[in-house]
């Protein structure tokens, strides 16, 4: 198969097609809140950085606390009936935030609470959205769809800010939220126009005592599956700090208006576009590969905090948004890949919470870092911790490969549902009683 039709080999399914379409306009249109809210914070309402970062927080702390049992929640639910529900939820929230900023009654409290509820509802939506995809297309071409998924994120992520911008600068942020509302009913009318005799689904566990737990041990006992959640939780928390810096970033290193800011989002959306074809592209996901793209990403953090002015900020940030998901559906593919698929949902939510739950951890403290230092300082800062993960896991991966460690080589092709190696005796315990 050539190279472009194995890039994009997910689109002939139909019913992939079909939610990737109405996902394109929905995540614009989220994408276009997310920037309208950092600068309703920001300039409107008169906040700080810290006030971005408890907002990026209030977002995150739903999964943080609870994101484990939404895993259970997706290996039980239809997860078609389910995501049309929360995406109607999340429709409604962002209909409530433009009415209040369109009657000019929003005040920043409000921003919080209807946040945390996005925040809530996005728990549950994200792990049933992403084992989804597995619903969606044959296992042949499950990397193949994850990465395009994670290119329709960040495509969105281009075109939501460069509209947002625009749509700013000329009639404020309240119209942004107005078009996030009403994009929901893209993916709704591609969710109901799924056929259901077309999806390959993965009958839903029983309930019973200790699943979580269950999780938890079984990812402890895969050592790929593990590595990979703790050096995902070292780079998504710079992620998620990244995005607490940059509005700042704009507004202060570069004395920028929102278009500077939409600028600078939208170069890190092209790069993660790119980033998320080529490793579409791959054949299949590798430790080797997450700890290149891991370490490159922290280069290229520092490289964008670093920059003296914005014409050199702007290839360091499409460099950053390349490099993160690269990373990122690297990871995602590997992690579906290595689960069973009574215990995907699971696994994903587990892996969310080292995605979405750091944020509250990390947000606040970076954007009082970037008001005391400068944002230049916090951005390059931060940028050293995916580069320190990089080497203790290049590291770690070297010596088991020259001592055959688990028998596993760190660049061997994944199985589907591979079983783990066996845990340390008093580790697996019947579930029901965990």
């Amino acid at each position: 198969m050539a190279p472009g039709r194995s890039t994009f080999a997910s689109l002939r399914v139909r019913n992939f097609r079909l939610f990737f379409g109405g996902q394109l306009v929905s995540l614009s249109g989220t994408w276009m809140q997310t920037v309208a809210r950092a600068w309703l914070v920001l300039e409107v309402l008169g906040g700080g950085a810290v006030a971005v970062g408890v907002v990026a927080a209030l977002e995150s702390l739903p999964t943080l606390l609870f994101g484990a049992w939404a895993g259970v929640v997706a290996d039980r639910v239809d997860k078609r009936r389910a995501l049309v529900v929360t995406q109607a939820v999340m429709a409604i929230l962002a209909a409530a935030m433009a009415v209040l900023t369109l009657s000019g009654r929003i005040e920043l409290w409000m921003v919080y609470v209807l946040t945390f509820g996005q925040g809530l509802t996005n728990m549950i939506d994200l792990p049933i959205r992403q084992t989804f995809v597995g619903e969606m297309v044959p296992p042949r071409l499950l990397a193949n769809g994850v990465a395009l998924n994670a290119a329709l994120f960040n495509a969105a992520r281009v075109i939501g800010p460069a509209i947002g911008g625009v749509v700013i600068v000329l009639v404020g942020t309240g119209t942004c939220f107005a078009f996030n509302a009403v994009s929901y009913l893209a993916v709704l009318a591609s969710l109901l126009a799924l056929r259901p005799g077309e999806l390959h689904r993965v009958p839903g566990i029983p309930r019973a005592r200790g699943q979580v737990r269950e999780a938890v041990r079984y990812v402890r006992a895969n050592h790929d599956l593990r590595d990979n959640l703790i050096l995902t939780a070292l780079v998504m928390v710079v992620v998620n700090a990244s995005q607490v810096v940059l509005p700042v970033l704009a507004e202060e290193s570069f004395d920028g208006s929102a278009v500077v800011y939409s600028a600078m989002t939208v170069a890190v959306g092209i790069g993660a576009v790119a980033g998320a074809l080529v490793a579409a592209g791959r054949s299949a996901p590798t430790l080797r590969m997450l700890v290149v793209t891991s370490g490159a990403f922290g280069v290229c953090m520092v490289a964008a905090g670093l920059a003296p002015v914005l014409l050199l900020a702007l290839p360091a940030l499409l460099l950053v948004g390349m490099t993160s998901i690269a990373f990122a559906s690297t990871s995602m593919a590997k992690a579906q890949l290595e689960s069973a698929p009574d215990m995907r949902g699971r696994v994903l939510a587990l892996r969310l919470l080292t995605v979405v739950g750091t944020a509250p951890l990390a947000a606040p403290a970076v954007g009082a870092l970037a008001e005391a230092l400068s944002p230049r300082w916090a951005m390059a800062l931060i940028g050293l911790v995916p580069i320190g993960g990089a080497v203790v896991f290049g590291v770690r991966s070297s010596r088991q490969d020259r001592s055959g460690h688990d028998g596993v080589q760190a660049d061997a092709p994944l199985r589907l549902g591979r079983v783990p190696p066996v845990a340390p005796a008093g580790l697996l315990r019947r579930p029901a009683e965990a």
